[in-house]
C-alpha cells in the first residue's frame, strides 16, 4: 500500500529537519527555516504554517513553498514530488548531514589516504564504538 501524499511529504520534510543540521548539531528551527524561505521567495511563510507543514495538518503547499524548502535544505525540488527520486535522495541527505559535521568531515578527509586495511580498521573501530554506545544509552 501506497503513503497518502501528505504522510509522504509530511516525512521527507520531517526527514529534512531531522539529518540536515546546523554545523554544531542541531536542527534548524522552524522559524529560521520560515524566514528563509520568505526572503527567497517574497511569499508568506510563517514558522507556524512550516510547523503545519512538518506534522502533515497542512498538505498543499505551493511550488514556491516547496523549491524553497528545497534551496535551504540543499535538496532538488523533486525529493519532494518524485517517488522514485525521493527514495534514491534519502542517502544522500542522510551523507550531507553527516558531512555538515565538523568531527565527521575531518575524520572522512583523513580517512580519504588510507589503504583498503587501513579503512578496515577504522570501521571496525567506529563499529565497536557505536555498539557500546549503543549499550550504554539502552541502559545496560
Amino acid at each position: 500500500m501506497t503513503e497518502p501524499r501528505a504522510t509522504t511529504l509530511t516525512s521527507r520534510i520531517d526527514r529534512l529537519f531531522q539529518v540536515v543540521r546546523r554545523p554544531n548539531g542541531e536542527q534548524h528551527s522552524h522559524e529560521e527555516v520560515a524566514r528563509a524561505c520568505r526572503e527567497s521567495t517574497g511569499e508568506s511563510f510563517s514558522a507556524a504554517y512550516l510547523w503545519q507543514l512538518r506534522t502533515g495538518r497542512r498538505d498543499n503547499p505551493t511550488k514556491r513553498h516547496l523549491e524553497a524548502l528545497a534551496g535551504f535544505f540543499q535538496v532538488p525540488p523533486a525529493y519532494f514530488f518524485d517517488d522514485e527520486q525521493g527514495r534514491a535522495l534519502a542517502e544522500e541527505i542522510e551523507l550531507l548531514g553527516a558531512l555538515r559535521n565538523n568531527a565527521v568531515r575531518n575524520l572522512a578527509l583523513r580517512a580519504v589516504t588510507l589503504s583498503e586495511e587501513g579503512l578496515g580498521t577504522v570501521a571496525d573501530i567506529v563499529e565497536a564504538i557505536s555498539r557500546r554506545e549503543s549499550k550504554r544509552d539502552q541502559g545496560e
